[in-house]
């Protein structure tokens, strides 16, 4: 609980910080709550391991944003957020170029941790400067675009029900730098605002079913939980349709305005990012519905004994469901005769407003529906009936997240512990201590030889007194002759 009220003060600071020095301390504050509370169960490995790659990525992330901060404050001499958004203008393009890709690398990277929605965050604030480079908001566009289809095929083959949640995040936060890319702040908060209602309930009724089941997390091994509790059900199920985009639903009008936005820019490289997006919300409905019923569809598939889910836990769940439900009221579209409100209450910073023909939106709106339906339906007959646990390699791939980790694991891991040999061994041991070794050696022998002068023996001391004062008279000898 210490590091939960720590992790809240840290993230209000970097929401409430006018300055990137005062970001930056919330940011490092954010990044070490992030690898205790990931790491707190230490006494199980995977935790631990967990919780210093998380420690490891977060640090990697901030060496951009501190870069970036440092440059901001070389060029502008201003730290302020607003002065540094009103003077960027001033800025070299290249320069601009530079700091955008820094920040979106600290941004990607903060994915990775508890502060999940952070680097939007960031984008977001410094959209007027992140908005003067071209070439920097087509990369954070396809990055985003990427990203959220990497992550929703990461989710067709997960067992387990909250990485099944976790990568549908990481996907929607895809969404959210795609939005960013494609000039609509609004957009991206408006798609955070939502998703953060009807992901909350989803991990939260995640929570009620691994306890309706004994505490297990496979979704292959639970089934038939809508028989045990009705209740978690409709309000897991209004998630999953918010997630999955049914129409009217928040995450159908957040979603929705997201492609909208990067469909009318026009651009080639956002017509690209928007393709991929449409083919993510097709599968982002399927494994939401694969999800739903493994879980909650036929019967129990093994014999558990769970608990019932008490008050304490079953509260939360309605006042979420109907906010996700409802969360687009509150940005509304004029196609849906809204006026979107929160463009007009970021100002400035809302970015462009998205201006296409009403043809053109009412087609893209029913793509959006028609995708919502076909992964409903191809799901539905796949999963309606329990198809058995039939692993395949391509589903091994996409279980280990295309096998990210092995990339990692030889891309740097294994050059890092291979040139950490070498010097260890190499340089090391091989020159720097042999070298040392061979004058300690040196000199071990150079005193051993002139130990035998001190025999004790005074015709010795005598004959190296003598010779001692010869080489001073043929010494100054030497000086007479040359003044």
């Amino acid at each position: 609980f210490t590091l939960l009220n720590l992790f809240v003060f840290a993230m209000l600071t970097i929401v409430l910080a006018d300055n990137l020095l005062l970001l930056f301390l919330g940011w490092e504050g954010v990044g070490f709550c992030s690898y205790g509370l990931i790491g707190f169960w230490y006494a199980k490995l995977k935790n631990a391991a967990a919780g210093r790659k998380a420690f490891l990525v977060t640090r990697v992330g901030d060496v951009f944003l501190a870069v970036a901060v440092l440059w901001l404050f070389a060029a502008l001499g201003q730290v302020g957020i607003p002065e540094i958004n009103g003077a960027a203008a001033t800025l070299a393009p290249g320069v601009v170029t530079a700091i955008v890709l820094l920040l979106l690398a600290v941004s990607a990277l903060i994915h990775a941790a508890t502060m999940v929605t952070a680097g939007v965050y960031l984008l977001c604030r410094l959209f007027p400067l992140v908005s003067l480079s071209p070439t920097g908001m087509a990369v954070i566009a396809m990055t985003g675009a990427v990203t959220a289809l990497y992550a929703a095929t990461c989710a067709l083959a997960q067992r387990e029900i909250k990485r099944v949640l976790a990568y549908s995040t990481m996907s929607q936060i895809g969404y959210m730098f795609l939005a960013v890319g494609a000039g609509t702040v609004s957009g991206a908060m408006f798609h955070l605002f939502t998703h953060a209602f009807f992901k909350a309930l989803l991990f939260m009724g995640a929570g009620c079913v691994i306890h309706l089941c004994d505490g297990e997390n496979d979704i292959f091994r639970m089934g038939g939980v809508r028989q045990r509790s009705p209740f978690v059900f409709w309000m897991f199920l209004a998630g999953g349709l918010c997630l999955a985009g049914m129409p009217f639903s928040g995450g159908f009008f957040s979603k929705d305005g997201i492609l909208l936005a990067a469909f009318a820019q026009g651009s080639d490289w956002l017509r690209l990012a928007w393709f991929i997006g449409v083919v993510t919300a097709f599968l982002t409905s399927f494994y939401t519905f694969r999800l739903l019923f493994l879980v909650f569809a036929g019967s129990p598939r093994e014999k558990v004994h769970g608990h019932a889910v008490p008050g304490l836990m079953r509260w939360t769940l309605p006042p979420l469901a109907l906010l996700g439900l409802g969360a687009g009221v509150f940005n509304l579209p004029p196609l849906y005769g809204g006026h979107e409100g929160l463009h007009h209450l970021l100002g400035s910073l809302a970015g462009g407003m998205v201006e296409v023909a009403s043809r053109t939106e009412v087609i893209l709106a029913v793509v959006a529906a028609v995708l919502f339906l076909l992964g409903l339906l191809l799901a539905w007959g796949r999963y309606r009936t329990y198809p058995g646990d039939q692993p395949a390699w391509y589903k091994s791939f996409l279980l280990a997240g295309w096998e990210a980790d092995q990339a990692v694991e030889w891309s740097i891991l294994k050059p890092f512990r291979g040139m950490s040999r070498f010097c260890y061994f190499g340089l090391d041991q091989a020159l720097i201590e042999s070298f040392l070794l061979y004058l300690a050696e040196a000199c071990q022998e150079r005193g051993a030889a002139l130990r035998k002068l001190t025999n004790g023996r005074l015709s010795t001391y005598l004959s190296g007194f003598a010779w001692g004062l010869a080489l001073l008279c043929v010494w100054f000898l030497v000086s007479l002759v040359r003044h």
